[in-house]
């Protein structure tokens, strides 16, 4: 499958979660790339718009390379045979300085604003893709935390082994490409992959 840019992944989306259109919920994109489509399922939805922001951990001689995540809250999701090839000094400061990176996405985008209470409502995930599943897997546990009565994770397109791996760990996982032959990159099903700034995610949240 192939997606135009992430507002028409968004709407398609949107789409597929139908059935959940107007139950009391929060959709949680993550932050950047996830916010132009969770802003449309939002709307779509008739439901509350947050964040969770997650942040990757990359290897030290290949940040591109992910190697563990954190949420905003917990313990981080570990690829365990890197993250105990790299030195744990380093990996505790990373750790820091991406949790740090968190707080000031929050205070940026949202202006410091309290998490919005989901407990007992429907929590949706909402990001532009997945390839490893780590920051993703970081996210589902930081929602967790958060007592939904219903957490799902909606995407436009997943490898095949993360879904079966997601399936694990969610209450639905609605996804409108699980490709088997996954081509490597998320932007590669994406006419206009372009990197969304901070501005534009103001703009969209506002």
């Amino acid at each position: 499958m192939h997606f135009r840019n992430r507002s028409e992944a968004g709407r398609l989306l949107a789409d597929a979660l139908k059935p959940y259109a107007g139950q009391e919920g929060v959709v949680y994109p993550l932050p950047r790339g996830g916010v132009p489509l969770g802003v449309e399922i939002a709307q779509a939805l008739n439901m509350d718009l947050d964040l969770i922001i997650p942040r990757k951990i990359g290897h030290p001689y290949n940040p591109e390379y992910g190697i563990a995540a954190v949420g905003e809250t917990g313990d981080p999701v570990v690829n365990p045979v890197e993250v105990d090839r790299v030195d744990p000094k380093w990996f505790q400061q990373e750790v820091a300085r991406q949790r740090e990176e968190s707080r000031r996405r929050r205070e940026t985008y949202l202006h410091g604003r309290d998490p919005l209470p989901v407990a007992g409502k429907i929590a949706i995930i909402v990001d532009d893709g997945i390839a490893t599943g780590l920051t993703m897997k970081a996210a589902i546990q930081d929602a967790r935390a958060r007592d939904p009565a219903k957490l799902v994770v909606a995407i436009p397109v997943v490898p095949a082994e993360t879904a079966r791996v997601l399936r694990e760990m969610v209450d639905d996982l609605v996804a409108l490409d699980i490709d088997e032959n996954y081509l490597g990159a998320v932007g590669a099903y994406y006419d206009d992959f372009g990197q969304t700034s901070d501005e534009e995610v103001i703009a969209l949240l506002s």
